[in-house]
């Protein structure tokens, strides 16, 4: 069993919050009792790198949770260190920064208040700076590659470092992020002078189009699968009849079969047995191997 005296000295010392055998029910957009050995929310930056250099020195396992808006947990033995607090935002003509727990909704609305233009198609997804950039998340055409210009990390060795877009491998729900022990801290976003008025009608229009198509009423972690090519995985799923289908309290959304939804006390065994019977039957009357968009976590 891992030793969290020393993580737990650094926590109170820094004023950081910090719990043992933490329930993230509230902390997933999935809202299921997944639990960890240890969680903790350093307050900034500097307290971030010094709880991730004492995980580290004492060979603890730690997992980095924004939003929870992509990530299902079931158990996490180790740490569970949430960015909820580096959630600064800040404008300086026509770039925005942003801590990495910051919510990419609050991102859009610092632009749409600075009339800068580009990040209308990110307004609504649910999660948070760090994670968008991580799994470079996009919507409507558009993706985080489009209008980050850099951000700040701590990279393996422990060192806060920077780094330009160029460098970052941005593509589909990938990133250079997703292969190597980066964590990241902070966005800076580069976007353009726009018109107030046709950010806001755009950002509306884009909202009310999620509210209409996909089944915001239930929690969920969005787009259960990626996009296989040359085809949707909602259209697959839907053809092969599953729409509605559920394993206990997990299902098929009626309204967008891409999402699995918690219908009511859903369990992570449903969860995790209706993905798996998704992409089994998909695979049977399609030939196609859908991949699983969601991070799942159980160890």
């Amino acid at each position: 069993m891992n030793n969290y005296a020393e993580i737990e000295k650094n926590c109170r010392e820094s004023g950081s919050f910090c719990e043992r055998n933490y329930n993230l029910a509230d902390k997933t957009s999935m809202k299921i009792d997944g639990r960890c050995d240890f969680f903790a929310a350093p307050k900034n930056e500097e307290e971030l790198y010094r709880l991730i250099r004492c995980c580290r020195e004492n060979d603890v396992p730690y997992f980095i949770l924004g939003k929870g808006s992509n990530v299902l947990i079931n158990l996490f033995c180790g740490v569970v260190i949430s960015t909820a607090n580096l959630d600064e935002i800040s404008a300086d003509g026509t770039e925005i920064t942003a801590g990495a727990g910051a919510s990419l909704a609050a991102v859009c609305r610092t632009a749409l208040e600075n009339s800068l233009t580009g990040m209308e198609c990110l307004y609504g997804i649910p999660g948070s700076v760090g994670g968008a950039l991580f799994m470079n998340a996009g919507a409507f055409g558009g993706e985080m590659k489009d209008v980050v210009k850099s951000c700040r990390y701590i990279d393996e060795n422990g060192n806060i470092c920077e780094m330009n877009a160029d460098n970052m491998e941005l593509c589909y729900r990938n990133s250079v992020f997703r292969r190597n022990d980066y964590v990241i801290t902070s966005v800076v976003f580069r976007l353009q002078d726009g018109d107030q008025n046709a950010v806001k009608a755009r950002m509306e229009e884009l909202m009310q189009r999620r509210r209409e198509r996909q089944p915001l009423e239930y929690p969920s972690c969005g787009s259960t699968f990626k996009r296989p090519e040359n085809g949707f995985a909602a259209a697959l799923i839907e053809e092969c009849g599953l729409k509605g289908y559920s394993i206990g309290g997990a299902q098929v959304s009626e309204k967008h079969s891409g999402f699995v939804i918690n219908k009511g006390g859903a369990r992570f065994e449903d969860i995790t047995a209706l993905v798996e019977y998704i992409k089994s039957v998909v695979r049977e009357q399609k030939g196609v191997e859908l991949e699983c968009e969601m991070i799942i976590v159980d160890n």
